[in-house]
């Protein structure tokens, strides 16, 4: 049984102080720090890039979950990983040869992840579940932040929970979108081990109180 991982997302801090955002991740007692890479194509927003990610890997051990919400991941894969990345996931929809990448990742060592948008099937990345080492389910639609979690998602979770018990698999599930104190008792029932925070953590009065409470889900879930 996998330990939960908080990873709040930086899509909801203050983009004029990173470093601020990557600290404050790191003293509130949560366990990565996700970045959202948005390239205007694949969802209507941008973000950062590989720069930013050089840039913060000097002031935290923390590993860096980058999300690549991207069109052709491929091209940036390789840049991520000179950057520091230590998970790197990019979107099914987005790409062809979603083995290729995955196999290009962890040949550099990194944790590679593939993720869908809440309007595409489990079935389309049921293949490459032996070799992934993560799955990310968008419980909104990917682009911006403050979304609220579209529950329906949650059955999916529950479907790659049940899969990986049948045939032995260790991939994490993360959730990413409209996680709280509130939606994450449902979301570690349904089986996810990894939950993206972004304006419930960086909009916090007291962000390592957030951290805690959602931790402290665990006992009453089995989850370790």
């Amino acid at each position: 049984m996998h330990k939960l991982i908080v990873a709040p997302s930086v899509l909801s801090a203050d983009f004029s102080d990173m470093g601020k955002a990557v600290a404050l991740v790191e003293s509130a007692g949560a366990d990565w720090v996700h970045l959202d890479v948005m390239d205007g194509r694949f969802v209507p927003n941008l973000t950062f890039g590989p720069k930013m990610a050089s840039d913060l890997r000097p002031m935290t051990r923390i590993p860096f979950d980058v999300h690549l919400m991207t069109l052709e991941p491929e091209n940036l894969i390789p840049d991520f990983i000179k950057a520091g990345a230590d998970w790197i996931t990019f979107h099914i929809e987005a790409t062809v040869h979603a083995h290729r990448h995955i196999e290009a990742i962890k040949r550099e060592g990194r944790r590679a992840g593939i993720s869908i948008v809440p309007s595409t099937a489990l079935s389309s990345i049921e293949e490459l579940l032996p070799f992934v080492d993560l799955v990310l389910v968008m419980t909104v639609n990917p682009g911006f932040g403050g979304q609220s979690l579209i529950v329906s998602c949650l059955e999916k979770v529950r479907k790659l929970a049940a899969i990986r018990r049948a045939l032995g698999l260790e991939f994490r599930i993360s959730v990413d979108g409209g996680i709280n104190r509130e939606t994450a008792p449902a979301a570690i029932s349904a089986g996810a081990d990894v939950l993206v925070m972004g304006s419930a953590f960086f909009g916090a009065s007291s962000p390592s109180t957030e951290v805690a409470g959602i931790k402290a889900l665990v006992a009453h879930n089995d989850r370790v």
